[in-house]
């Protein structure tokens, strides 16, 4: 069964098309659905020639568990950063500013359902291998913020970044 990247022109939104994630691809309805829905946001930036993008997808996005937690409770819109550069470029920018040191990829970006994004990773494994949040599995990390969006969003973060 495909999802919304089975449309798409990208050789990279291709490889995800048959993923068990409910992908979208960049646009304005995925954003509008989000805030309609309160659902936070995932983003995930990556690339065709990335090895860990081809990791992440095999580990975590063909995973059942991670693609069901992320139907359930996010919007999830992958991006490839070769044809929107821009997009890659201002995410970058954003997980250097979280996280205080350079990004990489697979770019993994959450966000309220508003785009105003709150964490950022670069792989992130399924499972968690330690009791740090940098060792927080993908799966812990998502019902984390699953719960927090459904607890509410304090309104000091309800800002529009579109």
């Amino acid at each position: 069964m495909s999802n919304r990247l089975a449309n798409e022109d990208s050789p990279y939104l291709q490889q995800h098309k048959d993923n068990p994630v409910d992908w979208w691809p960049w646009c304005e309805e995925a954003f509008v659905q989000a805030e309609a829905q309160n659902k936070a946001i995932f983003i995930s930036i990556g690339y065709s020639s990335c090895h860990w993008c081809h990791v992440m997808e095999e580990k975590v996005f063909e995973d059942k568990e991670c693609a069901d937690i992320l139907n359930e409770s996010f919007i999830s819109i992958k991006v490839d950063r070769e044809e929107r550069p821009d997009i890659d470029k201002y995410y970058q920018e954003v997980y250097m500013l979280l996280n205080r040191r350079a990004g990489g990829w697979p770019t993994s970006i959450f966000c309220t359902p508003q785009n105003k994004p709150f964490f950022a990773a670069t792989y992130i494994p399924p499972e968690s291998n330690s009791g740090s949040i940098e060792g927080m599995g993908f799966k812990e990390i998502t019902q984390l913020i699953a719960r927090k969006v459904k607890e509410g969003i304090p309104n000091s973060l309800k800002m529009p970044m579109r």
